[in-house]
């Protein structure tokens, strides 16, 4: 099984909240795009990019990092 990427941590995160692509997307004040770039491990996003989208998912940011 290959490890784990922050893509595929955030998607997990984001479904498990029932939440879409486009609404974890206006909860962030970004495009759906950007949150599928993100998924797809097409962006690397800063630090303060992965503390803000954990602080929206109401998760540790370890569980992104990690």
């Amino acid at each position: 099984m290959p490890p784990k990427t922050f893509g595929t941590k955030l998607k997990r995160e984001r479904m498990r909240k029932g939440w879409s692509q486009a609404e974890l997307a206006a909860k962030f004040g970004v495009t759906r795009e950007y949150v599928a770039r993100l998924e797809s491990g097409r962006h690397d996003p800063p630090l303060s990019t992965v503390e803000r989208l954990a602080e929206i998912l109401r998760i540790n940011i370890m569980k992104l990092l990690k």
